[in-house]
């Protein structure tokens, strides 16, 4: 008899991710501040509030209704802005423990290097291929996605 692989709580998945991006580093943050339009090009989000801004119009906290490999959940998101890009933290949520991701963009030319990492604890046991099929679309949205988005409204802007 053979065991599937599950991740049980406490087991902290980390994934990363590169891509490069024809637009300035400023051009992706304006997406990546543009929460409210998130559901437009991330299957994952299907609602997004935003609790607090900052000075500059910026959130730094929102709350979050997302669905990924099948199982939703509603999180709130605490944002920190860097020198070299954006990240996050878990405040609250249902079905996770911990999650931290972070953004850093790299001026490269006329474009701009992309790292995308995030750390998600669970705080239910799922099997092995559901959180890879998680992870993986995730990754896709936080890379390709972003890309595709940055790309069009660059494009309408210009």
């Amino acid at each position: 008899m053979t065991a599937a692989l599950a991740i049980y709580p406490g087991m902290a998945v980390t994934e990363s991710r590169d891509i490069v991006i024809e637009a300035t580093p400023e051009e992706i943050l304006d997406v990546l501040f543009d929460l409210e339009s998130l559901p437009e090009w991330s299957s994952t989000h299907r609602k997004i509030e935003i609790l607090e801004r900052d000075e500059d119009g910026r959130p730094t906290k929102s709350r979050q209704v997302v669905k990924v490999a099948g199982v939703s959940d509603e999180q709130v998101l605490a944002y920190s802005v860097h020198e070299d890009g954006v990240s996050w933290e878990l405040v609250s949520a249902k079905q996770q423990r911990a999650q931290t991701a972070r953004y850093t963009l790299t001026p490269d030319g006329d474009s701009t290097r992309v790292h995308f990492t995030l750390t998600v604890d669970l705080s239910v046991p799922l099997p092995g291929f559901l959180i890879k099929r998680g992870a993986k679309g995730l990754m896709d949205t936080a890379t390709n996605a972003l890309r595709k988005r940055v790309l069009e409204v660059k494009k309408s802007a210009g």
